[in-house]
Formats: C-alpha cells, structure tokens, sequence
C-alpha cells in the first residue's frame, strides 16, 4: 500500500524537518483577525488552496488569489467543498504568493531502466511541465548508497543553463529533496515549481509525493498522514465489490479523473511507478490500477469488463503493462483482456484507439499471440515490447503517442 502526500502535509511537517524553504501559509481555520493579519504582512495577496490529493489544482480553478479578507473567507469556504478531479478537500488553506522570475521543476522517482531512484530536473517548470520538449529536461541516476550530492546537482543545473548565482543555493535545496525522499520511505517526490525570485531565492511552492506504507521509514516519528475524505466513483464502487469477492488476484483501481490513458496495470510496486511516470510525462492516466497476483481467466475477464465499461469510450490510448512476472501466467490474462475487448466491440461497436502493450514472464508468447489476434480482428493499432524494455520507458512512449494523437474534435471535424 501507498500514502500520497499532498503540499499541506509537506509544508507542516517535512519541509520544516529537512530545511526546505517554502512560503508562509495558515490553515482555513484562522480567525478572521489573523487572516488581516498575514494579508498585510504578505504584501496584500495570498493563495487558496485546497488539501486535496490531486494535481493539477490550478487548472481546475481550484487555486484562487484574494486580496481581501471577505474574499479570503468566502473563496477558503468554497475551496474546501469543491469536487477536484474525483477528489474532496480535506480542507483549505493560505498561502503566500512568491513572486518570481522563472520557475524549476525537480522530481525523484525510482526507475526501473537504471535499477534505481532519478533525479529529473528542468528550468522550465510549473503547470505546464508535460509541453516542456526533452532537451529542456535531465534525468540521472542516483546511487542509493551515496545519494544526491550538490556538485552533481550543480552540474545538471550548469547544463541546462542556470545563473552561476543560483547554481550553489539551488544544488543544496535539492539536496536537501534527496535528503526528504531517502528518509521517509517515498517512491516519488516532486516540487513543482521552485519558484525563483528576483533576489536569487527559491521557494518550493507545491508538492506532490508517494510513500511505500510497507517501508519502516514511513513511520519516522512526529509525521503525521492525514485522512482524506472518500469521494468513491462508481466505477471504484463496483471495483472494489468485485475485489472483495474472492481473493484469486488483485483487482484494485483508484480513480483518477484523467482523460488520455486508460491503464490495464500489473506489479504491485510497479503500478505505481509506471502511473507516476505516465503523471510526468503527461499521459493523464485515468486510475491507478493492479491487477496482479495470478488472477484466473474469469477474474481477469470480469476485471477488464468493469474498465471497458466505464473508461474505454472516453479514452485515447489503452495501455495493458506490467513487470517481469514471477508467478503470473501471461496467457491466461492476456486471453481474458483480450476477450474482454471483443466483448466490448460487439456491444458498442468498432472501436478506434491504439494498444500499448508491454510485459514479460510465464507463458509470454503464447499471451501475446492470443492478445495480437484479437487487436488485428479489432484493427486497433498497437505496439508490442518484451521484458526487456523497462516498463517506464514503456509508459514515457504511450504518454508521448496520447498526447500526439488528434483531438476527438478534430478527429470528427
């Protein structure tokens, strides 16, 4: 299992712990005496956000500037009952606004290409951090052992370009993000974006990580996780009833609101990470899934309906990716996925988006071939990687095809 940690958590407890500067910022709970109070102390404006955990706040007007107090109380109310992406508030809160000159994207994640955790980073950060071309990015591994240190930091930051002014301040603020990641058990952590002010001085101004549950670190004294009101779909409703009722394989999904990729996901660990890159680099995932744990023809099948169902019309891309498997027949689940497929194609029609398929362990070829012959009867085009493409450049790849692909308006059009 998995904890998502939002910005509110990360400027309460961790940024504090490990020396990352971040804006000042109250909870939606102050008086209205004190809300006076840090308005004018903070030039006249501030931020409301809410604590929810889901990006892309700003685009879903869920990020407001107030200069007043009647504004600030009225927008922390209606910021706090907002439905974002599927998700509800735990609460809203203030916070400073950082004016700045540019901002800088930085996140770490484990990868399976390097057998290792990466550090990416980019002068080009903010909302729009999925348009940002290659070229203006760097990623590299980092030892586990050894860690991030600052001349490494510096080094990337030199390439891409950055002041020499800024290149000694910023190389310790990131490592100071390595020091925050190693410490506590996370898979992923992401400031996006530092903003950098016209004095040279960056500021981590939101956040967004995940911690594995299952490691020790995760229960490092004085953090504390939240709990997030559940806003269940009906999609997660039926899924989770499904789950329940047999314990043959995974069958967990946790809805995202996103419109591109839809993500027939298998590895435990893995799934996350390959949803966090598909996150990244733009691929917009509609849930996070795991269907691993050698799950029978019919759960497999029944599982594939229920995502069909829901999500597969309103896809662009389907993706079907997973790990080297130890223990899980590839023919069986391949079998099932694609006969799920054909199932959905006679009862709504032809269908019209590309496959990504990526996977290796027992039984392959055979779960390839029966998954190949129905995309051709289907004539869906589709891409095929074997298990020795690392399954986070197989997920870069499908991000990049989704985001290429027309728009469902100009497809018409």
């Amino acid at each position: 299992m998995t904890i998502r940690v939002a910005e509110l958590t990360f400027l309460e407890h961790f940024a504090p712990r490990y020396g990352i500067p971040v804006p000042r910022h109250v909870s939606g709970t102050v008086s209205r005496a004190e809300i006076k109070k840090v308005l004018s102390e903070w030039g006249g404006t501030a931020l409301v956000k809410p604590d929810v955990l889901t990006g892309k706040r700003g685009r879903a007007g869920a990020v407001v500037e107030v200069s007043t107090v009647q504004d600030a109380l009225r927008e922390l109310k209606r910021v706090s009952g907002l439905e974002i992406n599927g998700h509800v508030p735990r609460t809203a809160y203030l916070v400073e606004k950082i004016p700045a000159d540019y901002e800088i994207f930085t996140a770490i994640t484990y990868n399976s290409s390097y057998l290792s955790p990466t550090f990416t980073v980019s002068l080009e950060g903010g909302m729009d951090i999925e348009d940002v071309v290659e070229e203006k990015k760097i990623t590299i591994p980092v030892d586990i052992f050894r860690g991030l240190d600052a001349y490494q930091a510096g080094e990337l930051l030199a390439e891409l370009g950055c002041s020499q002014a800024l290149i000694s301040p910023l190389s310790r603020h990131m490592v100071s993000l390595w020091d925050l990641f190693i410490s506590t058990g996370m898979i992923s952590a992401e400031i996006n974006p530092w903003r950098v002010t016209s004095q040279g001085n960056a500021v981590a101004c939101d956040f967004k990580g995940i911690v594995d549950e299952a490691n020790f670190k995760a229960k490092a004294p004085g953090i504390e996780y939240p709990d997030y009101p559940e806003s269940i779909s009906l999609f997660e409703e039926e899924m989770a009833a499904w789950s329940a009722s047999s314990h043959q394989g995974q069958a967990h999904v946790s809805d995202l609101g996103g419109k591109k990729i839809l993500p027939i996901i298998f590895g435990g660990g893995a799934s996350t990470i390959i949803t966090e890159t598909l996150e990244v680099a733009g691929g917009d995932p509609m849930f996070l899934s795991d269907f691993g744990g050698n799950p029978p023809y019919e759960r497999m099948l029944q599982s594939a309906k229920l995502c069909f169902n829901h999500k597969l019309s309103q896809a662009k891309l389907l993706l079907i990716l997973g790990g080297k498997a130890n223990n899980t027949y590839i023919d069986v689940t391949f079998s099932a996925i694609a006969d799920a497929l054909l199932s959905f194609a006679e009862e709504h029609g032809p269908l019209s988006l590309p496959v990504v398929v990526g996977r290796g362990g027992p039984r392959l070829v055979k779960g390839l071939l029966a998954l190949k012959q129905a995309l051709e009867y289907l004539r869906l085009p589709h891409v095929i990687f074997g298990p020795d493409t690392p399954v986070t450049l197989v997920a870069e790849y499908a991000a990049k095809l989704a985001n290429a692909l027309p728009a469902e308006s100009e497809v018409k059009s």
